[in-house]
């Protein structure tokens, strides 16, 4: 029997199907709580959260056009909508973990079904998720497997999009993530308006430098909130699973000699620094201190469509049918040297 086991390298919680640790030589690079109730009071983050029923904005909080009506929805982030509203999937108790082996490796499966009407958006679906963990040659390596289907006759048709809203540090004992090397599979990006909301356009991020080279994030600067493409050009199925993982970033710390690499199947994903952490000093049931996160204590890497992907011109992206399937794979990779 080998002397890894998954269970030291992971925990998983069911509300959200969150993942609230991932440890590397007893270093967990992600932020969290030591508790669940925690997750409940104070994650206002969305550490370790499965984000869904859609991800990151949609413009006025309005899907227009969709079943031939208007659907409003929470408007949670000024008059738009993040991460799925108010009490998005992040927020409910998924059914789960459950041990499961899937392509030959041991897991957990978590399963929400999201009733029509849930935070306004139409039609009964059931989301699938399975976490499954394996070492390779010192490498610690956790597969996200992300499933969606239509259940409902309420309706025609919904847009659906799921994430991980986990935050890195590796240099897990600092406050930020100062001295993190970082190298970004790509420089184009979705130009975004003052609320981040896309323009239409892709362009080349002015403080990213060429594709594949590394680069510094210092104590303040530079900062990320900001939607990658791979390929601006790429038209994908609305199940990516079938497609190659590509490598999204690449992340390490000379403090620790940490190393993450983030692929997908996806075609885009959100590259956040974390400016807007803000979880004061807690303490634990036994009366242990759980120390305040601020500003840039982690970062966020979270695969997926691009942002405001229900509008008409990328409503592809992420509209699902009745008897059709929503799909993408992401890949988690970390070792030290």
């Amino acid at each position: 029997m080998s002397s890894w086991e998954p269970e030291t390298a992971f925990t998983f919680l069911a509300q959200g199907a969150s993942i609230q640790q991932f440890k590397v030589e007893q270093q967990n690079l992600v932020l969290g709580f030591p508790e669940a109730k925690y997750y409940r009071t104070h994650n206002t983050p969305y550490f370790g959260e499965t984000i869904g029923r859609t991800t990151n904005r949609i413009k006025n909080a309005t899907i227009e056009d969709l079943n031939v009506g208007i659907y409003e929805l929470a408007h949670n982030d000024g008059p738009h909508c993040l991460h799925g509203g108010l009490q998005g999937w992040g927020k409910k108790d998924f059914d789960g973990p459950k041990p499961v082996n899937r392509r030959g490796k041991e897991g957990v499966q978590f399963t929400y079904v999201s009733k029509d009407g849930d935070e306004g958006y139409p039609g009964t679906v059931e989301c699938k998720i399975w976490y499954t963990a394996s070492k390779e040659a010192g490498t610690v390596v956790l597969d996200v497997e992300y499933e969606v289907g239509f259940l409902g006759e309420e309706c025609e048709e919904t847009v659906v999009g799921v994430t991980n809203h986990s935050y890195f540090n590796l240099n897990p004992e600092a406050p930020t993530v100062e001295g993190t090397s970082v190298i970004l599979g790509t420089d184009q990006c979705l130009e975004l308006d003052i609320d981040k909301i896309p323009t239409g356009k892709v362009t080349a991020h002015p403080a990213t430098p060429s594709p594949h080279t590394l680069f510094p994030l210092g104590a303040s600067f530079p900062i990320f909130d900001d939607c990658f493409v791979m390929d601006p050009s790429e038209v994908i199925p609305l199940d990516t699973r079938t497609l190659p993982l590509r490598k999204l970033v690449s992340l390490s710390h000379p403090a620790t000699s940490l190393h993450l690499d983030v692929l997908s199947t996806e075609l885009a994903f959100q590259f956040y620094t974390g400016e807007g952490i803000d979880v004061p000093e807690l303490e634990t049931s036994k009366g242990e201190t759980i120390p305040a996160k601020g500003p840039r204590a982690g970062i966020a890497i979270e695969p997926s469509r691009y942002v405001d992907a229900p509008r008409k011109e990328w409503r592809g992206q992420c509209m699902l049918k009745k008897g059709q399937v929503w799909g993408a794979r992401s890949q988690y990779r970390a070792w030290t040297e």
